[in-house]
């Protein structure tokens, strides 16, 4: 039965994570609504290693090629040895922010990891922030300019989306959906804001499951806070392979969607799952 419902969450996860509607958040819920409990956050977080691998794949050219340029441009921009490529590339600087951008969410996560594994998961607060973090996207997205591409990314914006990346610790802000936020409010086309959103993720989350995995094998039950919540390796590998075959194909929807729609059937939706939620917690259908 673990495995069923660890692919089931899967699943879940691989639909959500990249859609601006928080996959933590219907992770939670939905653990909770069939019986199924708070899968955790362990679980979570390694399961997020399948989805950012659909990232490494779907974007790879985008990645190797910023890759390849970011470590050029320390050979020097003159003379005959001259790589040809100068710090001032577009993805140089890509480079650059998507590191620097990841520092805050890094520091944040580690600090207040036992914060982020316990209180922050309370149901009250997904509610809310769904709705909260709905309406922002919306206005975000009516309000902003959209027409910066991401080649136009500077320092003070790449680091401005990072610090709003660092709000996807708490349940229900949704990564993508805070990071794509931020980009729209600063002017950035859809595409532009979600494809800095999917690449600024990657360090981040597989730092995080990466180290997930190592504390699901070294914490102590009863001890540290969140130690032995949600589902054995066997389970959790199979899940995560689920919802990197199913992020995949959203990745490429998502991408396509973006070419000329707008994010407001998103923000209806978390605005009314929020209410839903609330009602459940409310009536006494769901705890907190």
């Amino acid at each position: 039965m673990d495995f069923l419902e660890a692919i089931i969450l899967g699943l879940i996860q691989g639909l959500t994570e990249f859609l601006p509607i928080s996959s933590s958040a219907h992770l939670r819920i939905f653990g909770d609504l069939v019986g199924w409990g708070d899968p955790g956050a362990t679980f979570t977080a390694i399961t997020q290693l399948g989805t950012e691998t659909a990232v490494l794949i779907y974007f790879w050219k985008d990645i190797t090629r910023i890759i390849g340029k970011w470590f050029r441009s320390f050979g020097g921009g003159g003379g005959k040895r001259s790589t040809g490529v100068q710090k001032g590339d577009p993805d140089v600087r890509l480079g650059w922010l998507i590191i620097i951008g990841t520092v805050p969410i890094v520091l944040v996560g580690f600090f207040l990891q036992d914060t982020i594994r316990t209180a922050l998961r309370s149901l009250w607060i997904v509610a809310i922030v769904l709705i909260v973090f709905g309406l922002l996207l919306w206005l975000a997205d009516w309000l902003g300019r959209r027409t910066k591409p991401i080649e136009a990314m500077s320092y003070r914006d790449g680091i401005l989306i990072g610090l709003a990346q660092m709000l996807a610790l708490i349940p229900g802000v949704s990564r993508s959906g805070a990071s794509i936020s931020a980009g729209l409010a600063l002017g950035y086309t859809r595409p532009a804001a979600a494809r800095f959103a999917f690449l600024l993720a990657v360090p981040a989350v597989f730092g995080s499951g990466l180290y997930e995995t190592y504390t699901a094998f070294t914490c102590e039950p009863g001890v540290d806070a969140g130690c032995g919540a949600g589902y054995g390796l066997g389970p959790t590998i199979a899940a995560t392979v689920v919802a990197f075959v199913v992020g995949y194909a959203v990745i490429a929807f998502l991408m396509r969607y973006l070419e000329t729609r707008t994010f407001l059937p998103f923000v209806v939706y978390r605005i009314l799952l929020g209410g839903v939620l609330i009602a459940l917690l409310s009536t006494g259908v769901l705890t907190a």
